[in-house]
């Protein structure tokens, strides 16, 4: 089936002419119209993008001082984390040694008092050897002595005259001390 033939058309009127090329310049205004918002909106879009892309790189550029400055704040921690490790290592060993001379001057200390509460009994021995020093026969007879020449076979020497006392020369000569005093 085929469609009929197309009826000769007659010419447009003046009327209709008119109307038309009314119609065409509202169409022109209006195509016009819109480009111009179109211009606009594009401006406004390239504005828009513009300041997204500066205000993203001074985005990038904040955070990459801030990684900066955590970095720097990071190690300038860590640092002082070291060093005060270190000072806590260093204070601990002192401690240590501390703690170990406290035990030896408590040790020196019993000792010093266990010293003190005998001091009574070895004035009283000291006084009896020097009686018996003083009993004895002479310094030229040994055997005839009442300890048997013990005292001097031992290098012991018992000052008649004195309190102090030595149980060989060598003390005598060297003038050492026992905690810090004489004995």
């Amino acid at each position: 089936m085929s469609s009929p033939p197309a009826a000769p058309r007659a010419p447009p009127t003046p009327v209709q002419i008119r109307e038309a090329n009314a119609h065409l310049a509202a169409l022109h205004g209006r195509v016009a119209e819109l480009e111009r918002r179109l211009a606009a909106a594009e401006q406004t879009v390239r504005g828009q993008a513009e300041s997204l892309i500066r205000k993203d790189r001074e985005t990038r550029g904040a955070l990459q001082r801030l990684r900066e400055d955590k970095d720097r704040e990071i190690a300038t921690l860590e640092g002082k984390l070291l060093s005060s490790e270190e000072a806590a290592q260093k204070l601990l060993g002192l401690l240590q040694e501390k703690d170990a001379l406290i035990a030896q001057l408590k040790h020196r200390s019993h000792l010093l008092t266990k010293i003190c509460r005998s001091r009574p009994v070895l004035d009283n021995l000291l006084a009896y050897m020097a009686e018996g020093e003083r009993l004895s026969p002479g310094p030229g007879s040994p055997s005839s002595s009442p300890d048997g020449g013990l005292f001097r076979e031992a290098n012991c020497a018992l000052g008649l005259g004195s309190r102090d006392f030595s149980l060989c020369e060598d003390d005598l000569e060297s003038g050492k001390s026992l905690f810090g005093t004489t004995v």
